[in-house]
């Protein structure tokens, strides 16, 4: 659940505009990254993504101190059709989406996160970087600065939901394989990596 400030401020922001960032002022605020692409295996009980790896982008947008950093990913994935985004931390229990894919944008602060389960791989991630989650892609917080806060969102195809329990195990490898890859990559839209690097497998 979004924290009770955040929540106020990104309701003010909406409205009134305050700290967030135009259209025009968006697109100088991307900067082109290398897509660093990580694969992890079914363990059992985290299944991942048969086919896609979780795509990381480091720093690649700008915070200037002008604008709300929460705000500058809100109009980020939105623009990209990225939506019902929140902001939050990370769970700090190992847990998935089994019927559609995340976008974690770092507005503040950074954090350990243990991508893809206990097999799996622990990455740092910090302000201004980017993690793109193919459906079944494991994800807990392992530590973070008290600072840190992330903004999610998702693409219009596929329902949000939640597992965790090694029961749902089954369900989920039946269901992580039907969810279409999204239209718009969430930062560089129609013409980002992300299409080549989750290439069409049926």
């Amino acid at each position: 659940m979004m924290p009770i400030l955040e929540r106020g401020k990104t309701f003010v922001e909406k409205i009134t505009g305050w700290q967030r960032p135009s259209s025009d002022e968006l697109g100088r605020l991307v900067r082109q990254r290398k897509a660093n692409a990580f694969r992890f295996e079914d363990d059992g009980i985290i299944p991942n993504h048969p086919h896609w790896p979780l795509v990381v982008y480091r720093g690649v947008v700008k915070l200037p101190a002008e604008f709300d950093p929460a705000a500058i990913f809100e109009e980020l994935f939105e623009r990209n059709n990225w939506k019902g985004s929140w902001r939050n931390g990370i769970y700090d229990y190992a847990h998935y989406h089994s019927r559609i894919h995340e976008v974690l944008g770092v507005a503040r602060g950074s954090a350990k996160v243990q991508f893809g389960g206990k097999r799996g791989r622990t990455l740092t991630i910090k302000a201004a970087d980017v993690a793109i989650l193919p459906a079944g892609t494991g994800h807990q917080c392992l530590a973070a600065s008290e600072d840190f806060l992330v903004v999610g969102a998702y693409p219009p195809n596929g329902t949000y939901d939640e597992c965790s329990r090694s029961e749902d195990h089954a369900h989920a490898v039946k269901t992580i394989f039907k969810v279409a890859k999204p239209r718009q990559d969430p930062v560089y839209g129609g013409s980002g990596p992300l299409f080549d690097i989750w290439k069409a497998f049926r």
